[in-house]
């Protein structure tokens, strides 16, 4: 009778608080169970059910100077997944041809997720709804753990999109492939203050669980109330959103009562002190980790990386 492997320093074992994360998957194959078990078991917060991942889609949606020249190195795809394991990220997530480009860099020690659809900043339709630019298949070729979509709720264009993203995560399921999906409000008759609202981003999160995502990312929202119906359920069921850390406890609950993994974007660049301080309250209100791009590889990589690290040791606990 064979005996089970024995585990090694290369192949931890699953902590406690990861099997249970996993267990909020029941429907789901070990194939994909063990790309999710990948993303939670990699990095300097291997373990902890907490994630820091670093995305490069910028250079797509914005353009390349607008995104690199902050810091030239950036302009080759390589130099982010070094930066993402130097630093010990979770993971690294971009579009197509930025993985292609450094897919080999570190094989078997970061996990990849490729980015699905796109969208440029030089024109297309009023209302936001990015191209397919990737597919499952894509993401098997190169050894990624995950896939990622972008949705707008809220885009004239969402049932679209919806659409996508039903046959993509279908697709993926099927071979293995653990879904992540960013769930931005925006387009229809939101107000730019509506679109991180704390009711509208709650909102935007149970819509993404509700599609069937593995991992939902979303932008920390403000205090906030767009929806005159929510003001009047939280009037005769108040609700608190004066602290960050409240209104992140409100967006993980609406996630399928805390029962997805929930991460946050750290969106426009600022200063350090401000960066440190948003993530103290995302961990405060139990939120999963953050997706940090500009603010890591705008920097010097030497900043890059103390920055990212700085990140992790909140949500370490240190």
């Amino acid at each position: 009778m064979s005996q089970p492997c024995a585990s090694t320093s290369l192949t931890p074992s699953l902590t406690p608080t990861v099997r249970e994360i996993l267990s909020w998957y029941p429907s789901d194959t070990p194939g994909v169970k063990a790309n999710i078990a990948r993303l939670l078991m990699t990095g300097r917060l291997a373990g902890t059910g907490k994630l820091v991942i670093l995305p490069v889609d910028q250079g797509f949606e914005h353009g390349p100077d607008r995104s690199f020249a902050p810091n030239a190195p950036g302009y080759d795809p390589a130099y982010h997944a070094d930066l993402a394991v130097e630093a010990g990220c979770n993971a690294y997530a971009a579009p197509l041809g930025q993985l292609e480009a450094a897919a080999d860099r570190h094989p078997g020690v970061l996990p990849l997720i490729l980015k699905l659809n796109n969208s440029d900043s030089l024109g297309g339709p009023k209302q936001p709804w990015p191209a397919i630019t990737g597919s499952v298949n894509d993401a098997l070729r190169l050894g990624c753990a995950a896939v990622g979509f972008t949705i707008y709720p809220g885009s004239d264009h969402r049932n679209e999109q919806y659409g996508e993203i039903r046959a993509i995560s279908e697709e993926a399921k099927a071979k293995g492939v653990a879904v992540v999906m960013w769930s931005y409000p925006r387009g229809g008759g939101l107000t730019k203050e509506g679109e991180t609202a704390v009711d509208v981003v709650a909102y935007a999160a149970h819509i993404a669980c509700q599609l069937g995502a593995h991992v939902v990312k979303v932008k920390p929202p403000t205090a906030h109330v767009a929806i005159d119906a929510n003001k009047k359920v939280y009037d005769k069921h108040p609700a608190k959103f004066d602290t960050l850390a409240d209104r992140i406890r409100h967006v993980v609950r609406a996630s399928f009562g805390g029962r997805r993994i929930v991460v946050f974007s750290g969106g426009e660049a600022k200063d350090t002190a401000s960066v440190i301080e948003e993530v103290r309250g995302i961990h405060a209100g139990g939120g999963n980790g953050s997706i940090v791009g500009r603010n890591s590889f705008q920097r010097k990589r030497e900043d890059g990386v103390a920055l990212l690290r700085a990140i992790m040791d909140v949500y370490a606990g240190k």
